[in-house]
């Protein structure tokens, strides 16, 4: 009996043996072509994307009602990644000019657009690129292949899933879910993210899963014995009769938590010392307000707008933005913060067209707001759509990656300079839309008592806060093992940001993964935070948690653990806080 150590994804234990999915493919050819061949290979390029469209509808077509709703969203990332110019017209135009076979084309067109996303300097979008390798791999294997529609997809798996873990270099969203159909336990890869929408959706359908996982397909057989436990990102091979006894238990225990969770909607969100607590969802696409229904939130605490600028050649007009603003806020009761562009000058925004400038280090360019106060004519279209949308709903304003107090009274500026615009021109807005910021750089949190006196609202990023206050990429696996969130100044960031609104009297906001992340639930509650943004699947998790804990005893533990400077005794301080039960 060993153990191997990933990222785990989602909560819940998964006992059963090892199906090793073999997804290695031979070296793309390169060939030149006659000028005779040229219409015949566009041609069979263009029969590979619409082979995988296909498939993907179908995928999506199947789904069950009781799918959660954000999954058939992923699916469509997927669908409009087949219609991006550098997908679907680039090695068109290869082929005809520099007569090279289908599959060279799209390897040179996709590996440009990997490079891309590699660049961006927000976490979250920058693991877009599995997607755009996922849906690259797919249409490669029609090309690759003949004798079947996708090869090495998940239908290639003819066999029953039940009881067996999928072990596989990654799984795309949409084998996921034909995986899930077949009853698959759990899966484990030696690629991916906590982040990546593969890993979103793992959660929103409780699959056990472990990603960024090296060394398993050299470690683990097929037919091994195995325990995935989703909780600590640990899979244990060939366990004994102690352990599997253990992990069943655990596993059943997690099952019977599952069902009960539904009942928890029906609870006012308070803790059992009638401390009242918010919950709020991120959402990225309109599709994702479907979930919001059935997650019990009570508005949407980040809605990200980048992928109005993306996969496109031009940046939206200020009018599409508005009618997609109109959209969500009409769509939900509560409260909406739309966080303005969150890209970098490493993309020339609206296009789906790649060219990135030159930046040693884009996740500390050109960026966000820093390319919003450098472009205003990019910026004023966005905020002058939000302030008129905002007639029909509850809108926020969050401006992300700010870092010191001039960029704060800047943006201002720039507002009040735009609802002067509105006025002027006699067009129909909100002049009451709070304007909040993004505490996600280690110059914010330690300026929050700054910013709180000049802003409405404050709220903590902490995908890009810890990633920042740590020195290391979240995104490189290589040092996935040094991204801890309880790393102390971490914690002590978070509680200055809290002090800060305190002392101000303005909500702060946390709306990162830790947000949705039982484990630092009651330590969250403790240090201050009472408004949680997270991911709809996360939400109700969450709330029991919440339900299940008093203010009066987790604030002497959060005080003791921000007290603490040593980082295993920390960590057991966290373990003791989740483990007393109703608290």
């Amino acid at each position: 009996m060993y153990s191997l150590h990933g990222t785990g994804i989602g909560r819940g234990v998964a006992v059963g043996t090892a199906l090793i999915w073999d997804q290695n493919r031979s070296a793309i050819p390169t060939h030149r072509l006659a000028a005779a061949e040229i219409d015949k290979e566009i041609a069979r390029f263009t029969h590979a994307i619409a082979l995988v469209r296909s498939e993907l509808k179908r995928v999506q077509d199947t789904l069950p009602d009781s799918a959660p709703p954000e999954t058939a969203a992923f699916i469509d990332v997927h669908l409009m990644m087949l219609d991006d110019p550098v997908i679907a017209e680039e090695p068109i135009t290869s082929i005809s000019e520099q007569r090279v076979n289908a599959e060279w084309a799209l390897k040179n067109h996709s590996d440009t657009l990997i490079a891309f996303f590699d660049g961006i300097s927000d976490p979250y979008l920058r693991t877009k690129k599995e997607d755009v390798a996922q849906v690259v791999d797919r249409i490669m294997d029609v090309l690759l292949r003949s004798d079947t529609v996708i090869p090495h997809g998940a239908q290639d798996i003819d066999q029953p899933l039940d009881g067996r873990i999928i072990v596989a270099r990654d799984v795309s969203p949409a084998d996921a879910i034909m995986l899930r159909h077949r009853n698959m336990a759990a899966f484990i890869t030696s690629l991916g993210g906590p982040i990546s929408h593969t890993a979103i959706l793992a959660r929103s359908l409780g699959i056990p899963a472990i990603v960024g996982m090296h060394e398993v397909l050299s470690t683990i057989r097929d037919g091994d014995s195995l325990i995935v436990d989703a909780t600590s990102g640990a899979v244990i091979i060939e366990p004994d009769a102690n352990a599997l006894d253990f992990f069943k238990r655990r596993e059943d225990e997690h099952r019977d938590r599952q069902s009960r969770l539904a009942n928890v909607l029906s609870h006012k969100i308070m803790t059992q010392d009638n401390e009242p607590v918010t919950l709020l969802a991120n959402i990225e696409l309109p599709d994702d307000l479907a979930a919001l229904g059935d997650s019990g939130a009570a508005g949407v605490g980040l809605y990200r707008t980048e992928f109005l600028f993306m996969n496109r050649d031009e940046p939206p007009s200020e009018e599409e933005q508005y009618e997609a603003y109109c959209h969500v806020l009409k769509s939900v009761q509560g409260p909406v913060t739309i966080r303005t562009l969150d890209l970098g000058a490493d993309k020339q925004v609206g296009g789906g067209r790649v060219e990135p400038k030159v930046q040693m280090t884009p996740a500390l360019g050109l960026r966000a707001i820093r390319l919003c106060l450098s472009e205003p004519s990019l910026f004023k279209p966005q905020l002058r759509a939000i302030f008129r949308a905002a007639v029909f709903g509850q809108a926020r304003v969050m401006i992300p990656m700010l870092s010191s107090l001039q960029e704060v009274e800047q943006s201002l500026a720039i507002i009040r300079e735009v609802r002067a615009e509105l006025e002027r021109e006699n067009i129909p807005f909100s002049s009451e839309v709070p304007i909040g910021g993004m505490i996600e750089v280690p110059a914010a949190a330690i300026s929050a008592d700054l910013f709180a006196r000049k802003l409405d609202f404050l709220s903590i990023g902490t995908n890009d806060l810890i990633q920042y206050t740590l020195a290391i990429d979240r995104v490189d696996d290589s040092v996935n093992y040094l991204y801890d969130p309880l790393h102390p100044s971490v914690l002590r960031l978070i509680q200055t940001v809290l002090a800060a609104g305190r002392e101000a009297g303005i909500p702060v906001a946390m709306c990162g993964e830790m947000a949705g992340d039982t484990h630092f639930t009651r330590l969250l509650l403790g240090l201050g935070l009472r408004e949680f943004s997270m991911e709809p699947s996360q939400m109700l998790e969450v709330r029991q948690q919440i339900l299940e804990s008093r203010i009066e005893s987790v604030e002497p533990l959060a005080g003791t653990i921000l007290a603490c400077t040593d980082t295993h005794e920390l960590h057991q301080y966290i373990e003791f806080i989740n483990a007393k039960g109703p608290a």
